[in-house]
């Protein structure tokens, strides 16, 4: 979701900046501040530990800069290893300085869940379909840098699946189904469609299959023509730009864990159970109230940019435009083509849906409205009729 090709129409300098966004924002400026801060030698604030305990969604304030200098090492770990990796692909083709760049910037921008290129005209990583390595490194960088801090951590002092906490038993059952069970939807949509799969061996179709798993929840890389898609894949696609990735992470979306909460309690509900019961733990009903204002305002928030991009750009059809918006919301960007053809009022309201994106639908409603009511009154309970 580019205005202009990044490959082609930026210079190396231009390229670096971007690249250093891409890091900015997938991390946090909080983050880099306290980067900044601890080698500076300066003191953490009281303040600044509450900010990046919001900003990353922890439980509390007890040992949030020393998580923090973990996601930094942790991040450029595996951005490092990831770099290593892609250079053994991109050093033939390309040469030894050019080669490694172009490692260091994709394995960024895939950690990040950027989904910026350098190969040029707007063709992402199409040309590599068929490179496992290049297809299963980007893939795994995206899946680490779109499963959070905080459930590396606990991976990291890895003690058995049942001693995790619940919430990284969500992000992790979570993550896999949707891979799981994308990556066979896609295979079955797209195996067939000669603008996509159809011409592809069986390697190229399962790598392609998986990668357009893994990718529309946040990342934005594409090994396939979205803009030849079947409906049915175009739509799957929506979806998964809808859900995003997990809480503290480098992705957008409602997330993972709200997702699973959701489809656990409409569970629940079908079996007449009161509370929504999950690996043998009770969810807090704030919780469940918290997953369905998220739901429920990135829904609306795609539907009015849906309506206003229908507005200013009405040459287009629902199905691109719907896709636009919703790829804006979960910060992929990936697009049908129609990018760089929209209005500047189309490309503004993009813009700000993909801070919206980023910011978070609860957040964002919770920053627009009033103070919260210091009432405690609780009135008698009303039956009404639904469904």
């Amino acid at each position: 979701m580019v205005t202009v090709d990044t490959g082609t129409h930026w210079n190396y300098f231009g390229k670096t900046v971007i690249m250093l966004l891409i890091e900015i924002g997938g991390l946090g400026f909080m983050s880099f501040g306290t980067l900044v801060a601890l080698i500076l030698g300066k003191k953490i604030t009281l303040k600044e530990r509450l900010v990046m305990q919001e900003a990353y969604n922890f439980f509390s304030t007890q040992g949030v800069v020393k998580m923090v200098k973990y996601i930094l090492i942790f991040t450029f770990s595996a951005q490092l290893g990831g770099a290593l990796i892609l250079s053994t692909q991109f050093i033939p083709e390309f040469g030894i300085g050019k080669g490694i760049y172009y490692s260091i910037f994709h394995s960024v921008s895939a950690f990040c869940n950027a989904g910026f290129d350098l190969i040029g005209n707007y063709s992402s990583i199409t040309g590599y379909y068929n490179n496992s390595v290049i297809i299963l490194t980007i893939s795994l960088l995206i899946i680490i840098g779109g499963l959070g801090f905080y459930v590396w951590q606990e991976i990291y002092n890895f003690r058995g699946f049942k001693r995790l906490s619940l919430h990284s038993k969500i992000c992790i059952s979570t993550t896999s189904i949707l891979i799981v069970v994308g990556a066979i939807l896609m295979f079955l949509f797209e195996f067939n469609n000669p603008g996509t799969m159809k011409n592809m061996g069986l390697k190229g179709k399962m790598l392609s299959s998986f990668f357009a798993s893994v990718s529309p929840r946040t990342a934005g890389f594409n090994s396939i023509s979205t803009s030849d898609m079947t409906t049915a894949g175009k739509f799957l696609t929506i979806i998964f730009m809808f859900i995003g990735g997990s809480p503290g992470s480098t992705a957008g979306g409602i997330k993972t864990t709200t997702a699973g909460l959701m489809f656990m309690t409409i569970l629940c509900v079908i079996k007449g159970r009161e509370d929504t019961e999950i690996f043998q733990r009770r969810v807090p009903k704030d919780n469940i109230y918290k997953a369905l204002a998220i739901v429920v305002i990135g829904f609306l928030i795609v539907t009015i940019v849906t309506m206003l991009l229908s507005i200013t750009d009405s040459a287009h059809s629902f199905e691109n435009l719907l896709y636009e918006a919703t790829s804006a919301f979960g910060t992929v960007g990936l697009t049908l083509g129609i990018t760089t053809k929209l209005s500047f009022a189309g490309k503004i309201i993009i813009a700000l849906t993909m801070y919206a994106g980023r910011v978070g639908p609860l957040t964002l409603a919770l920053a627009l409205s009033n103070k919260k009511s210091s009432r405690n009154i609780k009135y008698p309970e009303g039956k009404v009729l639904v469904g």
